[in-house]
């Protein structure tokens, strides 16, 4: 990952309109956006959406951006606001859509039985369930944290909380993972001693 000169300088670049710098900055950052996006939505077709506009809102914003703050931060912070606001704008397409449904007697499918897998698998599948039942912010500042390598202080900037909460918030999904973690060995256990 580019450190912070690094970002600094592609500010400036792009407040020159260096196409270079821009190409750079996507190289560097589309795939992590595009996985934080993709933690919140939870679609991989609306992530792609979602992180192509921040790109090309960086390039309609290039003239303003000011190389004084992390790039790093603006970029999280507008991928968040849109895929938050894709997030608002699906839930009320959504519940349109059942409405509909609901007057017109359709029936939804019924759900397919889950296919058995390693117990490696489950664990990871539970993992990623148990992160994503924490709170919103707790799962935010976690996956900012852990998954996409940003510090206290950018994380507090895209999330607009001062350092030390995104630090109270890891320090609690971590330890509501912890639990959920211990209550799975625990089942393990209780399975295998049966």
């Amino acid at each position: 990952m580019p450190d912070t000169e690094d970002f600094a300088e592609w500010c400036r670049r792009l407040a020159a309109s260096d196409r270079n710098a821009y190409a750079e900055v996507f190289e560097a950052l589309y795939d992590p956006l595009f996985r934080y996006v993709r933690s919140i939505t939870k679609d991989a077709a609306a992530a792609r959406d979602v992180t192509q506009d921040v790109f090309v809102r960086l390039w309609d914003v290039r003239d303003r951006l000011d190389p004084s703050q992390s790039l790093k931060a603006y970029l999280y912070r507008t991928a968040r606001n849109r895929a938050y606001n894709h997030e608002r704008n699906r839930e009320t397409k959504t519940e349109k859509e059942d409405d509909v449904r609901h007057h017109s007697n359709a029936r939804p499918a019924a759900p397919t039985p889950p296919d058995v897998a390693v117990e490696g698998e489950r664990f990871e599948t539970a993992l990623r369930s148990w992160i994503a039942d924490l709170p919103d912010r707790q799962r935010e500042a976690l996956v900012l944290s852990r998954f996409e390598g940003l510090s206290h202080d950018q994380i507090a900037q895209v999330m607009d909380i001062a350092p030390r909460t995104v630090n109270n918030h890891i320090v609690r999904a971590l330890k509501r993972l912890r639990r959920r973690i211990q209550d799975h060995k625990s089942t393990l256990l209780n399975r295998d001693e049966q």
